[in-house]
């Protein structure tokens, strides 16, 4: 008898063990250097071999300084002529200094206009002596014949340019599918520029290898791009290999276009680290993230300074003799700020950029890049905000606003109102400051992509939606865009509230329509009502259902009710020309009311007050949580009922075993 107990007690301790490490091991092996510890570090490394890297991500065309909104405050953030200032202050301390970068370089400002034909995001990180990138999902935004312009561009430029890294792309699965003729003109381009799994750069005595990664959630948020990739983890362990067999790397870096999460099981980067815990360094980009201390898995350390240039990362590694590995000695981000002085000959080399840019593309829509088109008096809401506050935000509200009013003020408009717009966040850049707001602030604001015209800029897009479909994009809105937080909406001619304590797909609680006088219209559920948004949130409708596991779904459709297969078909047209996204903010701001009589237009002071068009009602009250069930929370609560009953039946049936054990002889021999 005292066998079992014992036995049952060993048990019992395993699972005990078992659960804490589950509950506890993540949260520690993910925190940052303390201060303390960089100290001892620095205190115990002097007389090791080091290396200083600088790095940045998710530039996004930003080669300017740029005003922006940031904790409710103005501020002019940024810029390559700043940066290249600190590295070259950098350089004078340690001249061989690595500077890296880990993709989305382009796609976010005027700028990239030019990214086909002249590749300046590439020729500018040339400039800041940037020795090797990677490719993020926005070099896809141009469609493969951009991507493939710019690299050739950047090759046929002269200038330096850092080397293009990445070991995940599966021309195996490809060729021997065949090459499509997309396929073909990237291989082709990739071949021009260089492109490879990885690169060896010498720093001093020191040998580095440095390969790159493109993550399952960029390739997810590329759907013009024509590759296939590798699985990252496997790929990334390969390449390791490769150059543990056939270099003598000191030290390997990857630049990571797969970044991280707060949720452990999706954070990207730290699954790389885990998995392959030979790479020393993760320099990663993506997810915007702004690390104030490095992410720590075993040996392997990942860092991320945050998007737009805004500062410049900067991390001193100290090699172990012992183990080879290598820890940080100092890890610091350094804010890139307008009170840096400006190095003139990135300037003026970035000032030739935009010039070209007012000839060869503004010019076609009547614009030069600091024209003024309105006066804006209002506190817009951050960028950050956008994407991590949820809730309604005024900037989204104007941007929705202004593609209504675009499509009905359009030369040969069909006379068919617009029911609802919709503006992601995703597609939403940056916000405007108080002040005069240029055609550059809105370009700025919302830059992604390009038309099937060829033209940058994402066209807008008409489509038709059951009353249905509106109400289940709203829930998808309240209850998913959590876990993709680039697909939260911002909304006009549709209202809706709801509760984020209540049970998934069950969170909305009112969802209405609203008529041009403010007026609440109920929503019918079988009839079709016109939808207006970008062409990128058409084209990412799709993922509405793998997100959502298959349980909801929502088809685009014509007017005829016909559905739309081909999403460029419902791009818009006015006057033989795209709709662009971004003109049609552009004309609404030029149409506001001149209010103080200047002879400029002034931003309605209606979007400094919340619109009522996403309303949180933050309620625990019972009452609250379970009033008004939809099918979804039966469908839910019907699972969870069967998960709790199988889960009482297999408590029982462990149970009866361990009374059976308790009851049997003991056969040991006395």
């Amino acid at each position: 008898m005292k066998k079992h107990f014992l036995t049952i007690k060993r048990l019992i301790l395993c699972l005990s063990l078992g659960l804490a490490l589950i509950l506890f091991l993540p949260s520690a092996v993910s925190t940052g250097i303390s201060a303390a510890a960089a100290a001892d570090n620095a205190q115990t490394s002097s007389a090791y071999r080091s290396v200083d890297i600088l790095f940045l991500h998710d530039t996004h065309s930003h080669l300017n300084s740029f005003l922006t909104v940031q904790e409710g405050e103005d501020v002019t953030l940024g810029g390559f002529a700043h940066i290249k200032t600190l590295i070259h202050q950098a350089k004078e301390h340690n001249p061989h200094t690595l500077v890296l970068d880990a993709g989305d370089f382009s796609m976010g400002t005027l700028v990239q206009t030019i990214y086909h034909s002249d590749a300046p995001e590439l020729r500018m990180l040339g400039a800041l002596e940037c020795e090797a990138t990677t490719f993020g999902n926005h070099e896809f935004d141009y469609r493969s014949e951009g991507l493939a312009g710019m690299m050739k561009a950047a090759a046929a430029s002269g200038d330096p340019v850092p080397a293009m890294v990445l070991c995940n792309i599966d021309w195996e699965t490809m060729e021997a599918e065949g090459l499509t003729a997309e396929q073909q003109l990237l291989k082709e381009a990739f071949d021009i520029y260089g492109m490879k799994d990885y690169v060896m750069l010498e720093k001093g005595d020191i040998k580095i290898a440095v390969f790159g990664i493109f993550g399952e959630d960029s390739l997810a948020c590329a759907p013009t791009c024509v590759l296939k990739f590798k699985n990252a983890s496997e790929a990334a362990a390969a390449t390791v290999k490769e150059i543990k067999e056939n270099e003598e790397a000191d030290l390997i870096v990857c630049v990571s276009h797969s970044g991280t999460n707060a949720d452990i099981k999706k954070s990207e980067d730290e699954i790389l680290a885990k998995s392959v815990p030979e790479i020393d360094l993760i320099i990663s980009g993506h997810t915007h993230t702004t690390l104030t201390a490095p992410i720590q898995h075993g040996d392997t350390y990942i860092v991320s300074c945050g998007e737009y240039g805004k500062n410049l990362g900067s991390i001193s590694l100290v090699q172990n003799p012992d183990t080879g590995r290598w820890f940080p000695r100092s890890y610091e981000l350094l804010p890139i700020t307008e009170e840096l002085s400006s190095d003139t000959a990135t300037q003026e080399k970035i000032d030739s950029f935009m010039e070209k840019v007012d000839t060869s593309y503004l010019s076609q829509f009547g614009y030069t890049r600091e024209q003024v088109l309105a006066q804006n008096g209002v506190t817009f809401s951050s960028l950050h905000d956008i994407s991590l506050v949820h809730t309604e935000h005024n900037l989204g509200n104007l941007m929705a606003d202004a593609f209504v009013h675009a499509v009905e003020t359009a030369d040969d408009f069909d006379g068919i109102p617009v029911d609802v717009a919709l503006a992601p966040s995703g597609c939403i850049r940056d916000t405007f400051a108080t002040g005069d707001i240029t055609v550059e602030d809105v370009f700025n604001a919302y830059s992604l992509g390009i038309g099937l015209d060829g033209i940058p800029g994402y066209p807008l897009i008409s489509m038709y939606l059951t009353g249905a479909e509106l109400k289940t994009g709203a829930e998808i809105d309240a209850s998913m865009s959590d876990m993709m937080t680039t697909a939260r909406l911002y909304l006009s001619g549709i209202n809706f509230s709801f509760n984020p304590h209540r049970l998934i797909l069950n969170k909305v609680t009112d969802c209405y329509m609203t008529d041009r006088a403010g007026r609440r219209v109920e929503i019918q559920d079988d009839k079709l009502y016109r939808v207006v948004c970008d062409l990128y949130s058409g084209q990412m409708l799709g993922a509405v259902t793998d997100v959502s596991y298959g349980i909801l779904s929502i088809q685009p459709k014509f007017a005829d009710g016909t559905p739309i297969e081909n999403i460029e078909d419902a791009i818009i047209t006015s006057n033989g020309q795209e709709l662009k996204a971004w003109t049609a903010i552009a004309g609404y701001l030029e149409s506001c009311e001149d209010t103080d009589g200047d002879g400029i237009a002034n931003v309605p002071a209606s979007y400094a007050q919340p619109q009522g068009r996403k309303v949180v009602e933050d309620s625990k009250a019972i009452g609250d949580l379970l009033k008004n069930p939809n099918k979804y929370a039966v469908i839910i609560a019907a699972i969870v009922l069967l998960a709790a009953v199988i889960l009482i039946l297999l408590v029982i049936l462990v149970i009866k075993l361990i009374r059976r054990l308790l009851k049997r002889p003991s056969t040991r021999h006395r």
